[in-house]
This record gives C-alpha cells, structure tokens and sequence, in this order.
C-alpha cells in the first residue's frame, strides 16, 4: 500500500509561517522525486516546489521563490515543505507527490509526471 500523507496545515496570519511534512509509507522516497502543489478554489492544480531523488536538487515557481524552502529526510522517508513571509494568496489546499527518478526545473512541476498523490493538508493565510 504506496501511501503519502501531507500535514501541518492550519489558518495563519500574513507574514507567518507553517511547515508542511509528507510522510511515505509502503514505499521508500530515496528513489523518488517529490514535488509539492496548490490548488485553490475556482483553480487549476498549481507546482509550488521539487526536490529530486539522488542529488537533492530543488525548483521553486516564481510565485513562493526565496520565501518557501523544500527539503527531504530520507531517514524519515519524509519530505517538508518549510513556507515563510505567507500571503493570503497562498490560501490553497497543499497536495505532496511522488514520481520514480530524477527530474528538474520546470519539467519537475508538472503534474503529469507524478502517479503518486496524498490526499491534501489546507493552509489559510488570513487576519
């Protein structure tokens, strides 16, 4: 049973931070790229972040670059997603992905490429 669970969601104020973890279970994420995406409401499915599998290289969309940070603990067979300086506008359900191999840049955030899917954290950034 290939799993990932996303926590730490929750209703935060401008400016706040929150950590958002992915947990795997029934499978090991080593081998794994991850990727984080958003989704709000009356919105397409959005790639906020990757990290691939043997070399840790990350990729962040303009929109949350040098204010989110993704990172993997392999030893946890967890990946996080560190969000800091949040606007109202990162209002979203969070979803964590996982995809076999390494992939880059762009090509990491697309949806297509990911066959494993968790089941979404909410975060609210409101005053």
């Amino acid at each position: 049973q290939l799993q990932l669970v996303e926590s730490g969601g929750g209703l935060v104020q401008p400016g706040g931070s929150l950590r958002l973890s992915c947990a795997a279970s029934g499978f090991t994420l080593d081998y794994y790229s991850i990727a984080w995406f958003r989704q709000a409401p009356g919105k397409e499915r959005e790639g906020v972040s990757s990290i691939s599998s043997s070399d840790g290289t990350t990729h962040y969309a303009d929109s949350v670059k040098d204010r989110f940070t993704i990172s993997r603990d392999n030893a946890k067979n967890t990946v996080y997603l560190q969000m800091d300086s949040l606007k109202p506008e990162d209002t979203a359900v969070y979803y964590c992905a996982a995809s076999y191999g390494n992939y880059y840049g762009d090509y990491a955030l697309t949806p297509g490429l990911y066959t494993n899917w968790g089941q979404g954290t909410q975060v609210t950034v409101s005053s």
